[in-house]
């Protein structure tokens, strides 16, 4: 039930009967097998009689595989007698949905619905994965490595559908003047040579024509490396990924392990660092395996494929560097080495791609290419015109400031004849439609955000949505040739879903702020879902958890409320003052306020005991945040640690003028991008924050990883003046309050050299109040109790010390 609260809305958690016992700290820091697993990774048996699942073991990481009866109730665990006649994951279908082949522990199956009966079609040491059927249904056609094999049903005879080379082809020779002079001068060898060539032609005849016979070699070149291939399901084509041999992708140092079973100091390779290579450029080939034909595809018909976006960019950049008396290190002028590593400095250059992902028609008619720019800015969706061996761009999506990692989902209906995917052009991801080379329609539209489409065998995409509000997550369906958008399920819980092999039922994952993920089914049609599964242990089923609200907390900045959770004291009093925690979500892009079992359960625990000792808390999904839109996103581009701090120091507001809460006495924490953040807001407004405690945190994006990191702040080599701006290293001296710094020695997402480096910048600025806690067997999640009851022991010493008069 919605309600008005001040200039936003909240709404009152049902499930919250009456105030729980105190909880511990060491209770909320135990193993969470005390709680109960949530189910994990649901998909359906081939017949649709069952659903199969995942369940961690009590003190172990081993997941037991679960398969349950949805209309019975009934509940196996598969044994290793059992596993042999169990269906795998990721069940593909033949064209008339008779037959399903599925990948299990790196081998074929193919399990046939009108019999029952289980086909093995591999027993190798070699992984073989993507199992699909041919286009007339004959053969079972899978991927080993980058080589593609083809099994005939019918006749049992299996193989490689190509082979394909990374060498040059050994017969290819070049022209040679004194060859010719040969062959003029000596009819023996002019002889000797027409026999060979003679053999050739009807060795080539022979191979062309008879079809028992293996596939000749493909020779692409000495000069490439094959990153992956992918087959039409019609065996005639072949499309082929390749990039540079021996590119250098960049340094990589060591890390270093101090507590060891061995004893001795170990070490282990790091990531590579950001902008220091840019990704290796992918080339796209297309082989006519029936014609023996191998043509590179062009990307210079792309749209957009020669603009430059980074220019305006290289230029404030340049024009900064030049009221400096000494360049910026690591930057590049134009045409330098930075240019020559894929940052494109000179007009009318074709920019360099990547290949994301190919996808073909079940018919192998046509095929669709994702293609995403290496400087972050451009995806198309392009077609393969077969004929003039070229591509057709199908989509073009732009964003100056980066295309989104998640929704980039597309495929094709079962008749091959219809294209759709998911796009935020229109500032949220919606699902759209097209013909090849037609004109593309929306099949969903609003301020929401669609995810994760699944086609069912009538018609109809079924989706994940957050339609009602932007914390409520639930499954809609959409035809898709058009209409009306219908709610399926009610839960505004639902984590993820997957659908029956004959589209009539949903297996659902849904959970609520206090319940992890359960399995439900529910049948398309119906209103209400079942529950099939209770997995939480009694001591935790005991407990009644206080009230909780969320909130959209008012913005000085956006027109969007900034959607958070508020915990407060079960004795509130607003005559009082109250110290204040906020709590600051990891990852950047990442939705803890919604109503669901959250990522940070231990956190929302620690939040009720604050809550137990007299503190107001607020969670809050600030600006960058996944749920909100394309604009809520892409806010931080280049200024990353501005506007999520703006978000923060609104939530304080709010919080002094309608919670009661004392603004000389707020604290706030959060681990990895929290982490960062909690350093940003201690570094640039310590008039706000009396004491934070940052863990895990990025303490300099220099030292990130590529991929996440250049897609918001470019690379440093081409925009220092965003990480100069968005580097807590940077403002460190601007540091008041107190700071707690808490890291896992072994991580190799945020090295524990960021938190070492921060600690020795603050030492030199001779700072006094702050602290380093390292773990040496923690990586970025931590996993051992007694660490996360030492780190968060540390954190309440924290907000005690600094927050409580």
């Amino acid at each position: 039930m919605l309600r008005p609260f001040s200039a936003c809305l909240a709404i009152l958690l049902a499930f919250a009967a009456a105030p729980a016992p105190a909880i511990t700290l060491d209770q909320a820091m135990a193993d969470p097998d005390w709680i109960g697993p949530p189910v994990e990774t649901p998909y359906w048996s081939a017949d649709g009689k069952a659903i199969l699942y995942r369940l961690k073991q009590d003190g172990s990481s081993v997941r037991d595989l679960h398969r349950i009866d949805p209309d019975r109730g009934t509940d196996t665990i598969i044994d290793p007698a059992t596993m042999a006649d169990t269906d795998g994951p990721g069940i593909v279908w033949d064209r008339e949905r008779r037959r399903g082949a599925f990948a299990r522990n790196g081998d074929i199956f193919v399990r046939d619905l009108a019999s029952g009966r289980l086909m093995q079609i591999t027993r190798t040491p070699v992984a073989e994965a993507q199992p699909q059927f041919s286009a007339d249904g004959r053969a079972v056609q899978f991927r080993t490595g980058t080589d593609w094999w083809s099994h005939d049903l019918v006749s049992g005879v299996g193989g490689p559908t190509f082979v394909l080379k990374a060498e040059k082809d050994p017969e290819a020779k070049q022209a040679d003047d004194l060859a010719e002079l040969q062959l003029r001068l000596f009819s023996t060898l002019r002889a000797i040579k027409a026999d060979r060539d003679a053999q050739k032609a009807d060795a080539d005849a022979f191979q062309k024509g008879d079809p028992t016979r293996a596939p000749a070699p493909f020779f692409l070149g000495d000069d490439i490396v094959i990153e992956r291939t992918s087959l039409s399901p019609d065996g005639r084509r072949l499309l082929v990924v390749t990039t540079p041999k021996g590119y250098d992708e960049g340094k990589v140092a060591k890390l270093q392990r101090y507590v060891t079973e061995s004893g001795y100091e170990e070490q282990e390779d790091e990531r590579v660092r950001v902008g220091r290579n840019l990704p290796a450029p992918h080339a796209l080939w297309l082989l006519d395996l029936a014609e023996r034909t191998q043509d590179r595809l062009a990307y210079a018909e792309l749209p957009g494929i020669n603009d430059d976006p980074l220019k305006p960019i290289r230029d404030e950049n340049a024009a900064a560097r030049s009221h400096q008396d000494t360049p910026v290190k690591g930057t590049a002028n134009k045409g330098g080495k930075a240019a020559k590593k894929g940052t494109k400095a000179d007009a009318g250059d074709e920019r360099t791609l990547e290949v994301m992902r190919l996808v073909w028609s079940g018919d192998g008619r046509n095929v669709a290419v994702q293609l995403r720019a290496i400087d972050n800015k451009d995806r198309w969706i392009a077609t393969v015109d077969f004929t003039s061996k070229r591509l057709v761009s199908e989509h073009r999506l732009s964003d100056p400031a980066w295309i989104n990692w998640a929704f980039n989902d597309f495929g094709w209906s079962d008749d091959g004849t219809t294209l759709w995917y998911l796009s935020e052009e229109s500032g949220w991801s919606h699902l759209y439609a097209k013909a090849p080379g037609g004109k593309a329609r929306a099949l969903t539209r609003g301020s929401f955000e669609v995810s994760n489409p699944q086609l069912a065998p009538d018609g109809r995409f079924y989706v994940r949505a957050n339609a009602e509000a932007p914390y409520a997550y639930d499954i809609y369906r959409v035809p898709l040739g058009g209409g009306e958008l219908v709610r399926v399920t009610h839960a505004r819980g639902t984590d993820a879903f997957t659908l029956s092999p004959d589209g009539r039922r949903l297996a659902l994952l849904q959970s609520s702020s206090h319940v992890p993920a359960q399995l439900a089914v529910q049948d398309v049609d119906a209103r209400e879902a079942r529950t099939l599964t209770d997995t939480r242990k009694p001591a935790y089923k005991a407990l009644r958890w206080p009230e909780l609200e969320i909130v959209g907390v008012p913005s000085r900045h956006t027109r969007q409320p900034i959607w958070s959770k508020l915990y407060k004291p079960a004795d509130f009093d607003a005559t009082r003052k109250y110290p204040a925690v906020l709590f600051v979500h990891g990852a950047g892009y990442l939705q803890n306020t919604k109503l669901g079992w959250p990522n940070y359960f231990r956190e929302q625990m620690f939040h009720h005991l604050l809550t137990e000792q007299g503190y107001v808390v607020l969670d809050m999904d600030f600006r960058a945040s996944e749920g909100y839109g394309r604009d809520w996103r892409t806010a931080i581009y280049r200024q990353m640690g501005t506007p999520e701090l703006d978000d923060l120091v609104d939530g304080v507001d709010w919080l002094v003028k309608n919670h009661a809460v004392d603004a000389r006495r707020v604290g706030l924490y959060g681990g990895s991008y929290g982490g960062f953040m909690t350093l940003m807001a201690m570094f640039k407004r310590p008039d706000v924050f009396a004491a934070g405690a940052a863990l895990r945190p990025v303490t300099d994006w220099t030292s990130y990883n590529h991929g996440y990191t250049s897609n918001i702040l470019n690379t440093p080599q081409v925009d220092p003046i965003a990480y100069r701006r968005s580097s807590p290293i940077e403002l460190a001296e601007g540091l008041q309050g107190g700071l707690l710094i808490a890291h896992g020695m072994i991580d190799d997402n945020v090295l524990f050299q960021d938190s070492v480096r921060l600690y020795q910048r603050l030492v030199e600025l001779r700072k006094t109040d702050f602290e380093l806690a390292g773990y040496p067997l923690e990586r970025h999640g931590f996993v051992h109790p007694d660490a996360w009851y030492d780190e968060y022991r540390r954190i309440h010493a924290l907000f005690e010390r600094h927050l409580k008069p």
